[in-house]
This record gives structure tokens, sequence and C-alpha cells, in this order.
């Protein structure tokens, strides 16, 4: 049984530096024994999560994954829940560019795999999981195998992203491109009701999220910036550009889900026929977006699917 609220007293919250300077929150399951053996036996896993997101809702995951024999970290972004802010207020989630992001992936990556045993997995949620990407197009990280679950590929819905990238440019034109890009709620602060039916069907998981929020309010987010939106096209298309993913040689697990409204199923199975060496693992109305927080038959499935896939890619060396 997990404790899903609170940190395992074997795993250590701490801050990476990154070269500019800006501390970044992380947590490590570091070496204790499991089942006789170090944990690190299997190799290494550093997740990160996505867009708004923080690392408390991913303790389960993380906390398996070290039982299964994995030396474990996590992250947040720059700018995300204990990690600061980069907008004008504490909840709008705002970047210049997501070239920020791959820089401190790329610092992260090579100071945490100098510390830890091999084989390295990348793995990423959401807009975690298109930056992962990114990074390993941008040859700026070298994993053995990398884990997509949802990944912030396309937006959900049927505009072409180039429309939708102009749009976006016109709105950061029309005012401070910090500002936020959706109304978050009528009652400012306060989750909306109809969120959970963005996420996950799973009652008790979504209610773990809330309580952290509560315990620790610095993890509170809300919308995202116009200026989020804009580079957030700027960047998914760029990762579609001619021969950018027929290159990547590296083993990718995408999980996606049909019936995900914020992210696009279509461009997530673009990327699984593009990429040379990638498997998809597709869910259909049984699962929303978090799908490694979604009730027990769906998430054991997405979970066996990882386990199954690093066992065939990353075997323990």
């Amino acid at each position: 049984m997990i404790d899903r609220r609170s940190i395992p007293a074997h795993a250590r919250e701490s801050k990476w530096r990154a070269a500019d300077g800006h501390e970044l929150r992380r947590i490590d399951w570091p070496g204790a024994a499991i089942d006789g053996a170090p944990a690190g036996a299997r190799g290494s896993i550093l997740f990160f999560p996505g867009r708004g997101d923080n690392y408390e809702k991913y303790l389960e995951t993380l906390e398996e994954w070290h039982r299964a024999g994995w030396q474990v970290t996590a992250a947040d972004w720059r700018g995300q829940a204990g990690s600061g802010r980069l907008g004008n207020d504490p909840v709008t989630g705002h970047i210049d560019d997501f070239s920020i992001w791959i820089d401190d992936l790329a610092g992260l990556w090579k100071d945490w795999k100098s510390t830890t045993r091999g084989p390295h997995v990348l793995a990423g949620h959401s807009m975690g999981g298109h930056l992962v990407l990114r990074g390993v197009v941008e040859k700026v990280v070298d994993p053995d195998a990398v884990v997509l679950i949802a990944p912030m590929l396309g937006f959900v819905g049927r505009i072409p992203a180039a429309i939708g990238h102009g749009a976006a440019k016109l709105m950061n034109s029309l005012g401070d491109s910090a500002r936020p890009a959706w109304k978050w709620s009528e009652k400012p602060g306060q989750v909306p009701a109809s969120r959970q039916n963005l996420l996950t069907h799973d009652d008790a998981r979504y209610a773990d999220e809330l309580w952290w929020r509560d315990e620790r309010p610095e993890l509170v987010m809300g919308p995202g910036s116009w200026g989020w939106v804009e580079r957030a096209y700027a960047s998914m298309r760029g990762l579609f550009a001619i021969d950018q993913l027929e290159k990547v040689q590296t083993p990718i697990l995408l999980l996606g889900t049909s019936a995900d409204m914020l992210v696009g199923i279509q461009a997530i199975e673009e990327a699984a026929r593009r990429l040379p060496k990638a498997e998809l693992v597709r869910f259909g109305e049984e699962a929303l977006h978090e799908i490694l927080r979604e009730v027990d038959p769906i998430r054991n499935r997405a979970m066996s699917s990882i386990a199954a896939f690093l066992d065939r890619v990353a075997p323990r060396n």
C-alpha cells in the first residue's frame, strides 16, 4: 500500500541549481535496499510532470518504480510548483520560450546521469513529455529509453496548428504576453468544479491533488499565459518539421487516449508512426488525460505496458 499523501521516508526533497542560478525543486529515491538489492540495480528513471503539475501528483508511480528496483528522480519545471514563477502573478504559467526549459533539462540530465546507474530512462507527462521528446530530437539528452505519457504534441480540436499559432501571435500582439490565456474559475484561486472531467475518472486520486494544493499552497497553478500558448504552438510545430522525428533512434513508448480533452491523439499517433523505434499504447473512452492517475484497471495496464517496454529495450546492465 502506498500513501499518496506523504513523502516517503526514504525519498529526499532538495534543490538543483541551473547554470543561471535558478533553483528547481527535485525529489530522489537515492538507494534504499529493496529485497536485499540496492535501489538502482534495475537502472534509473528521471521523470517530469506536465504544465501546471507537480511531482506530488505522481508519488504513487515514482514509489512503484522505486520498489521495482529503479533509482528514481522527479523535478518541477522552472516557473512551476515549488520552482518559482516567471509571470506577473502566482498562478499564471508563463515562459518566454520553451528553450529555457530545454536548457534546464539538458543541465539536470547531465548532472543526474553522472551520479546514477544505467540504463537511464527519461519519462514525461503531457508538456513534460513534449519537452522530453524535444530534448531527444535536439540531442541535448541521450537516454537509453523514453516513456511519454499523454505527451503534448498537439492540442485537442480540429483547428490546424498553423491557424492556432497565428491566433496566439495575434493575442500576444494585443497585450501583455504574460496575461492568462483562459479563465480559471468564477472564484479566483479556486479550482473549477469541472476540472476533474478533463483529467481522471478516479475521484480519490483527484482528491489527492487538491489535498496537496491545500498542504503546499506553492503548488497551485492555474491557466497558461498567451506567451505560453504561442511558444507551445511554435515548439510543437518545430517537432513535426520534416525529418526531425525520423532521425531519432531512441526506443520510445507513447501512451495516449482518444478521450483526451487537452492533447490531441492524432499528433501522438503521427509521432508514433514517424519515430523509427516507437511503440504506442492507445486507450479509449476509459482513460482521460492523466493516464497514470486513472482508476486502477487503466492505470495498471499503463504501468504494466511501461514495465514490459523497459524490460525489452532497457534491460538490467
